[in-house]
């Protein structure tokens, strides 16, 4: 029997304009599309990474809750970052976030849409 496939949305404009979902929850697994460092409430953007990059995971944990999984659950995050000179500056924050959790992991250091974007975080989830 197939599992159920449900959409989940942070209300972000870019999701309309782009085309996607925040995440997908599918059976056991949940995708979470690239987060960048928004407060989504007020569509500001942090100067600094590290601030960008707590943003980022606030909204991964949020999203992660209304699918019903825990940061823990996390299996691989991917971290696009703007400039590898910026690297040590975010490190801090991972471990702070995932140091516990320990997912796999692929970090890219790739322009990303917008100037002011530092950093672009996305995972992947199970909880089966």
């Amino acid at each position: 029997m197939p599992s159920s496939r449900q959409l989940i949305s942070t209300g972000s404009p870019f999701e309309k304009t782009m085309g996607y979902s925040r995440a997908i929850v599918q059976g056991d697994w949940c995708f979470v599309s690239g987060v960048t460092g928004y407060d989504y409430a007020s569509m500001q953007m942090p100067e600094g990474i590290a601030d960008q990059a707590r943003n980022c995971f606030e909204t991964i944990a949020a999203v992660l809750a209304e699918a019903g999984f825990e940061m823990r659950d996390i299996a691989r995050v991917q971290y696009t970052v703007a400039d590898r000179g910026l690297v040590s500056q975010v490190q801090p924050v991972l471990e702070q976030y995932l140091g516990e959790v320990r997912p796999a992991a692929t970090m890219v250091i790739a322009g990303l849409i917008e100037a002011e974007m530092l950093i672009e975080i996305e995972v992947t989830a199970f909880r089966g």
